[in-house]
């Protein structure tokens, strides 16, 4: 028996995305199925790539820019600088400095690897950079940000790998060099990604978050950029006791939409008609700007490999954030991993669930993997395809423009 036709013609948008880092891909995004990707930045060499593709394809690219954590230690935290982006009187110490006071074990001992790195850029100037960014693009996002414990800078090119690797990659992954023992220390990784959050929050943008046996540090981040503006959350005894005094009315959609943590399908505002590929023309579209806060109105923890336990805290409802998840068959949905994904992915509500590729290559391959993602999460959901099409599609232009 066949399968489904899948409901391309509802409007399919990728949450995450990286085809910036094969340029030549970019060309073949007009031909794809998917409506909309949501294309991220990480590092230096990619921020104007993302913009330029975002320029060229307005109606099918998001753009997001953002400092990945694995280039976390090419940026240099000039906060407490007397003068942001003064000129040292000697830039080569500074550089050997910087890198080992933000690398473990110590890079003191290895001038050679140290002198592959790139100059660290001030973190002002990383801020600055964005913050401009943003303001061409009302809509852009900003990612891909956040925390890992695991990685490991990649080892310095040797002259044969520099002369056989291939052009098309954007330069400064790790394109298959060997590993090296240094790691960013996470303070530092928590600086650069608090920067980050504060100019999300600035400019009312979402934000697209990458976590790696981080959650709990990640969590504690945001709630010491939500201190103080927590949501008030009333027990149901206070809230008929202020409607009996005071007449207050209150909506009880959110409440009954918190209720369903639980994996039941809950209340969801949906637009009628269902949403296609017309929608996606609107991206870039400038929407009322909110008050100005510390910390990202939305935030997606992408292809979420958590379990259970770390999702109820970010779910909790005094969070004056609105947290997603994110799924992906390259992350999610291999081999013994699909039984832990599937139990977080049944326990979200149905409004916090988005569905991504996380492919660096546009065209056939990522929309094969956006729809295999897609059919998964719908299967585990319990949702026919049209609905659950229909369901991530809301969700993700929720989570884009709140």
């Amino acid at each position: 028996m066949s399968e489904e036709s899948f409901p391309w013609d509802i409007g399919v948008h990728d949450a995450h995305c990286h085809p910036t880092d094969t340029m030549p891909s970019i060309a073949s995004i007009p031909d794809m199925k998917a409506a909309t990707l949501t294309v991220m930045a990480t590092r230096g060499q990619d921020q104007s790539l993302v913009q330029q593709a975002a320029q060229s394809h307005p109606e099918r690219i998001l753009p997001c820019f953002g400092w990945h954590p694995w280039f976390s230690h090419q940026i240099r935290d000039d906060t407490n600088e007397p003068e942001h982006g003064k000129n040292d009187h000697d830039a080569t110490q500074q550089k050997i400095n910087h890198y080992a006071s933000v690398l473990t074990p110590s890079s003191v001992d290895d001038p050679t690897f140290v002198d592959a790195l790139p100059t660290p850029i001030p973190l002002s100037t990383l801020i600055a950079d964005t913050r401009a960014r943003l303001q061409l693009f009302p809509r852009a996002l900003v990612g891909e940000v956040g925390l890992d414990r695991s990685f490991r800078l990649p080892s310095a090119w040797t002259l044969q790998e520099l002369n056989t690797r291939d052009t098309q990659i954007t330069p400064g992954s790790r394109e298959g060099r060997r590993l090296s023992p240094y790691c960013v220390k996470l303070d530092h990784q928590r600086v650069v990604l608090k920067a980050q959050l504060r100019l999300a929050g600035e400019m009312a943008r979402a934000v697209s978050l990458h976590s790696v046996k981080t959650h709990g540090v990640v969590l504690d981040v945001l709630k010491e950029l939500w201190a103080g503006h927590e949501r008030v959350v009333l027990s149901k005894r206070a809230r008929e006791k202020l409607q009996d005094a005071e007449g207050v009315v209150f909506d009880d959609s959110e409440e009954e939409d918190q209720k369903d943590n639980n994996g039941k399908q809950h209340t969801t505002t949906t637009t009628p008609g269902g949403i296609n590929h017309t929608s996606a023309t609107s991206v870039h579209a400038a929407s009322p700007s909110p008050p100005s806060l510390p910390f990202p109105p939305r935030i997606c923890l992408h292809s979420y490999s958590g379990t259970i336990e770390p999702v109820r805290p970010f779910l909790n409802r005094s969070n004056p954030s609105d947290i997603y998840f994110s799924f992906s068959t390259v992350i999610n949905f291999g081999g013994a991993r699909v039984g832990k994904v599937g139990d977080v992915i049944k326990a979200l509500p149905a409004d916090r669930v988005l569905v991504e590729s996380d492919l660096h290559t546009a065209g056939p391959e990522m929309d094969e993997l956006l729809e295999q993602a897609a059919r998964q999460i719908c299967e585990l959901r319990g949702w026919g395809l049209r609905q659950g099409m229909q369901q991530l599609a809301e969700n993700w232009k929720r989570f884009v423009a709140g």
